[in-house]
């Protein structure tokens, strides 16, 4: 690196981020660098300002530690010797001669090891013990700071007590690298940078990671002389010397251009970190040149690694907390989802919990071709032709997160103002099924210090390089924290387990549902052959004894005799609504467009003989046409009305009436009886196989008439239900959807 004096030197910035910065070959004059071969611990290279160092102890190079600088660093060498690799190490304050007592630090990088002597400051502390009354103050007032603004407003005002430098800032980072000052401490000498933005490009990528690696840096002088490092001539070509962790390294040219741009002689700079990651700095300025004495910089880095750690913790907690709160509506949805059959729509169900979630004001739930919308969404149209795109773009994961979507599909400008900002998921590999939530266009000004559009070529200028710049931003929300992507996965993880889960179980089921329909086919068989037949059997024999033997019995032999072909014949009766019952779950469906009114015309006629003698009043108005199939519809009504003759036998006036009513979605039929009725405490036992509410003795039957009408209409799609009051009739009602289908 050249030497750079005059402000007056074009500079080309588009070699900044490329600068050779840890190898600059130079130091800043006040102190010098011995740079030792590791074994030996000779000198292979020094940087050395004052000529009277030279010439009252001789150039250093090619000699041991123990022999330079008049013996001063003798018994430092095991120390030096010992030293593990990437290690740095303070090796206690040293007098040079009449140069006055230097800071020695020792440095290990690669098979080099340096050492830095740095001269003495008039008045400064002798330890850090001396600073450590400063540093208990700066501990006990964090334990009262609430939040981090406290906490960097706290620190910025210690570290200038300490250094008594004319500025301090805190300086945090967002996730673009651009800048922002969050707390300031001054006098009247620098102007406040308090709340302005600087771009990326103030502090390129590899200047960040060394003040990742090293926590302080000193420029004490914008103005200054570098010193080169100088090396024996035999080791000319060797390889630029790695000065990283030294203190003393010399800066870019560019950098000192842009402290006298800003009107600072001096700077020093403590490192904030999170997590191992740089999370901001404590910028400091002074208008004059001025050195911070060691340990007052060692006091300075302390409490940035005490604010590091509070800045971790604070944001931990507040994490964690929002976390929490996060997990807790998460548990809620999916309560409702686990609990439903439909657990897509379950989702939508509670729009509070879907939009909090990810604090959103809208959200969307693209699923088999289906769109549904909550709070403040593009129109469907929008949405659909954004769930398109997303299917169309190459990402990591399934998460897609952006604040400013119109930058990066052009098309989504139409509708920025409620959906600048887009979290989205994918919940599906096979289709294009996302949920979606959207944040607004926040319309909000950014000050700047100076135009950050602007390209930095030729010469830096001063007065206007820092002048404050304000931006309106527009098409762009409030970003999407970490928390909000985080529980985004979440509940894709949830989901996916969900549909996995109900996989498995329809899986599961459909086994299970295969190997009952071979045993009711089993069943049915045996039933058929093995029990029907004896059934028979009984009813003809007892019919035949009846016949041939009946003068020579007497009356208690011929009520055996009426006791056994009854028995028999309600046997009988069973085993053939057991098979009709099997039957109608294993049977194809046949759908056709029928008309309900012959039906249940014809279906009355034909139960002529079962009221025969009776009067029953009628009322069957018309009734709408249907597509269901006929034989099934056809059982329907038969046991439908059958029921209704039989439970109104002992009615004197009886009645019977058939109705309609039609909704958005299905046709509801209904018949409604002013028979014996029942106690509603029951009517979950209605439409169960064997259900019975009214003893045999009273009304004869097997119990299976409704399930067989339940059966059939849940295979249609349909639901079924009753209302009853004891003594007062009862009302059956069935549904036929309008788009019916096997739901078995």
């Amino acid at each position: 690196m050249s030497s750079i004096n005059s402000s007056d030197i074009p500079l080309d910035l588009s070699t900044c981020a490329s600068e050779p910065i840890r190898t600059p070959g130079a130091i800043q004059p006040h102190g010098m660098v011995l740079v030792l071969e590791r074994t030996t611990l000779a000198v292979k290279a020094r940087a050395i300002a004052r000529p009277d160092v030279l010439d009252a102890y001789g150039d250093p190079l090619g000699h041991p530690i123990d022999a330079v600088l008049g013996g001063a660093l003798a018994h430092c060498r095991p120390l030096l010797a010992a030293l593990a690799a990437g290690t740095t190490q303070f090796l206690g304050a040293h007098a040079i001669g009449t140069q006055g007592v230097h800071q020695v630090v020792a440095h290990r990088v690669g098979e080099d090891v340096i050492v830095e002597l740095e001269e003495p400051v008039a008045g400064e502390p002798g330890s850090l013990e001396d600073l450590y009354p400063a540093i208990r103050r700066f501990m006990e007032a964090i334990e009262h700071a609430a939040t981090l603004t406290d906490l960097c407003d706290l620190a910025a005002t210690h570290v200038r007590q300490l250094t008594g430098l004319d500025r301090v800032l805190v300086y945090r980072f967002d996730e673009d690298w651009n800048g922002a000052v969050v707390a300031e401490n001054r006098n009247e000498v620098l102007p406040s940078y308090l709340d302005l933005r600087f771009p990326e490009s103030d502090i390129p990528a590899q200047a960040r990671e060394l003040y990742r690696q090293n926590r302080v840096r000193l420029i004490a002088n914008n103005d200054y002389q570098p010193v080169p490092l100088v090396r024996a001539a035999a080791d000319a070509a060797e390889p630029p010397i790695d000065l990283s962790p030294v203190s003393l390294r010399s800066v870019s040219p560019v950098h000192l251009q842009y402290m006298r741009n800003m009107g600072t002689g001096a700077s020093m700079s403590v490192s904030l970190l999170r997590e191992g990651h740089l999370w901001g700095l404590i910028s400091c300025h002074s208008q004059h040149p001025r050195r911070v004495p060691y340990h007052v910089r060692t006091a300075c880095e302390f409490i940035g690694q005490i604010l590091s750690l509070q800045i971790t913790l604070k944001e931990r907690a507040l994490g964690v907390e929002q976390r929490i709160a996060r997990r807790a509506i998460q548990v809620r949805m999916l309560a409702r989802m686990a609990g439903d059959q439909d657990f897509m729509a379950a989702l939508g169900r509670d729009q509070d919990s879907l939009l909090a979630l990810t604090e959103s004001a809208g959200a969307a739930i693209v699923h088999r071709g289906e769109c549904i919308l909550h709070g403040q969404c593009p129109s469907q149209a929008q949405v659909m032709q954004l769930v398109q795109w997303l299917a169309a773009q190459q990402r990591e994961g399934d998460l897609f997160v952006t604040e400013r979507l119109p930058s990066l599909w052009q098309a989504s400008e139409a509708f920025a103002e409620v959906a600048s900002g887009v979290l989205a998921i994918s919940i599906s590999q096979v289709h294009d099924s996302f949920v979606l939530w959207f944040r607004p266009e926040v319309v909000r000004t950014v000050r700047w210090g100076g135009d950050p559009r602007k390209e930095a070529t030729g010469m830096l200028t001063p007065r206007t390089s820092f002048e404050g710049w304000k931006e309106t931003v527009r098409q762009q929300s409030l970003p999407w924290s970490a928390v909000d992507r985080d529980a985004a996965l979440e509940l894709r993880a949830a989901i996916v387990d969900i549909v996995l889960r109900k996989a498995e179980e329809l899986a599961a089921i459909n086994e299970q549902l295969l190997r009952s329909n071979k045993e009711l086919e089993a069943f049915s068989y045996s039933v058929s052959h093995d029990l029907r037949a004896p059934f028979r059997h009984i009813v003809g024999y007892s019919e035949l004894l009846w016949a041939s033997a009946s003068e020579r019995l007497n009356d208690s032999e011929k009520r055996f005799l009426d006791t056994i072909v009854e028995s028999a014949q309600s046997a009988g009766t069973l085993v053939d609504d057991l098979l009709s019952f099997s039957q109608m779950g294993r049977s194809t469906m046949g759908q056709i467009s029928m008309d309900m009114t012959a039906l249940v015309e014809d279906v009355r006629h034909k139960l002529d003989m079962e009221y025969a003698g009776r009067s029953i009043q009628w009322q069957v108005p018309p009734l709408p046409r249907v597509q269901a199939d006929p034989g099934m519809l056809r059982l329907v009504w038969q046991n439908l009305l059958a029921n209704a003759i039989k439970f109104t036998r002992d009615t004197p006036h009886p009645a019977i009436e058939v109705g309609h009513q039609r909704t958005d979605s299905e046709d509801v039929f209904f018949v409604r009886d002013n028979g014996c009725g029942f106690d509603m405490r029951y009517v979950d036992k209605l439409f169960g196989v064997f259900q019975r509410l009214h003893h045999s003795d009273e009304y004869e039957g097997t119990g299976i008439g409704l399930a067989n009408v339940h059966r059939i209409i849940t295979r249609h799609g349909g639901r079924t239900w009753a209302e009853g009051e004891v003594g007062s009739g009862a009302t059956f009602f069935f549904t036929i959807p309008f788009a019916a289908g096997d739901n078995l």
